[in-house]
């Protein structure tokens, strides 16, 4: 069912005014990102009809944008990657482990996106592989599945990588499987330590390369020394990681990957009204506990576009990586030693013909099986059956 207010609402009664006000201080991304999600499941991108072969219930289906930064099209996109990422899970207990920017740093970040964010994740992932491999620790190789978000619960800009490690590794030398203790994986000091010595050490080697760009208020930050001046302060802080409680299971960790691997800045549930006032929402005060943490907050229309369009990542850039056991062709050969070791059964292919899934619904009447009568290009309307009720033609399925 359709939210009663949705983003693309937003941008469509907005967003005219807004690219005009920002005319040359939008990027192409960023207008794309906003055409993809006014025109997503409308006659702009054209469709089809679909009949049921039983009673003859029709509707129409506008097709999806596909825009990884569109509300409508995320559902989808996840239920296939967590299909494939199924057979991965192994039966140990999970981790949760969060890396995040100090604000100096996000600042940074926010003008040069690609280099900065693509340094989080190296950093973040080579601290935890070192660490776990280092025997004073857990001494074996661990798998990692990282995901970027760049939103905190307001739609600021608050760069961090979510990172999905079972508990424990592979040894060394491939003999046997090095479980952690059942609620501690590795200490959170010694990575934030390690995490801040790398990301600073290649960020500056960055700047000192002539590869990072500030433009604005951030210009004077071109300079090494007033660089360097800049960041004094982060290199002495301690740079918290966060571990949470382990997961209960696998089945714990897929619900889990599926709320946060392809979630954008805010979903449509999060949205209370849109009016002359501006754009009203829920939002979680980490601040607070208990109920107070659910707070209302009301934005101006632009604002809230602009912050949404904070979060546009650089066209190809990937935010969800794995290492470790995980990356690379060699990961179901390293999955199946890790099984092998853990003594389970390693999970078998059906040889036979596959079926290809049918996604799509059934007939709302019925419950028969919808078909495709008619298809229909770009901003143009299906003929439809000649009797059919014009009640029965919806926007939005």
């Amino acid at each position: 069912m359709r939210a009663s207010i949705e983003v693309a609402d937003i941008f469509r009664a907005a967003g005219p005014a807004y690219r005009a006000a920002h005319a040359g201080h939008l990027s192409l991304t960023q207008l794309k990102v906003m055409s993809a999600v006014e025109n997503c499941r409308t006659a702009a991108l054209g469709g089809h009809v679909e009949a049921c072969e039983d009673c003859g219930q029709w509707r129409i289906a506008y097709n999806s944008c596909r825009n990884r930064h569109c509300l409508k099209c995320q559902g989808a996109a996840a239920r296939t990657w967590l299909s494939e990422r199924e057979a991965d899970l192994l039966p140990v207990g999970y981790f949760h482990v969060v890396f995040t920017l100090p604000t100096e740093v996000a600042d940074i970040a926010f003008q040069n996106k690609a280099l900065v964010y693509d340094l989080l994740f190296k950093a973040a992932s080579e601290t935890m592989l070192t660490i776990a491999a280092d025997p004073k620790h857990l001494g074996a190789r661990i798998g990692i599945t990282a995901v970027l978000h760049t939103w905190g619960s307001v739609m600021t800009h608050h760069p961090h990588v979510h990172m999905i490690v079972p508990g424990g590794g592979i040894a060394p030398d491939g003999s046997r499987w090095i479980s952690s203790r059942p609620a501690f994986l590795l200490p959170v000091r010694v990575l934030g330590k390690l995490f801040r010595r790398l990301f600073l050490t290649r960020l500056i080697a960055l700047h000192d390369a002539s590869r990072l760009a500030f433009f604005g208020s951030m210009a004077h930050l071109g300079n090494r020394q007033t660089f360097l001046q800049h960041l004094k302060p982060v290199r002495s802080k301690r740079w918290v990681v966060y571990a949470k409680a382990p997961f209960a299971g696998p089945e714990a960790v897929l619900a889990y990957l599926s709320r946060y691997t392809h979630r954008v800045a805010i979903s449509n549930r999060r949205l209370i009204a849109f009016d002359e006032s501006g754009v009203t929402f829920r939002y979680k005060d980490y601040r607070r506990d208990g109920a107070d943490r659910q707070q209302i907050m009301t934005l101006a229309a632009d604002e809230f576009i602009r912050r949404f369009l904070l979060h546009v990542l650089p066209r190809g850039f990937h935010r969800i990586r794995h290492y470790g056991l995980l990356a690379g062709s060699a990961r179901k050969a390293r999955l199946a030693l890790a099984r092998e070791l853990l003594n389970v059964a390693t999970p078998v292919g059906d040889d036979g013909p596959e079926e290809p899934d049918d996604y799509r619904t059934p007939c709302p009447c019925c419950g028969g099986r919808m078909i495709v009568i008619e298809v229909f290009e770009r901003w143009r309307q299906p003929r439809g059956p000649p009797d059919a009720s014009t009640a029965n033609r919806e926007n939005r399925p």
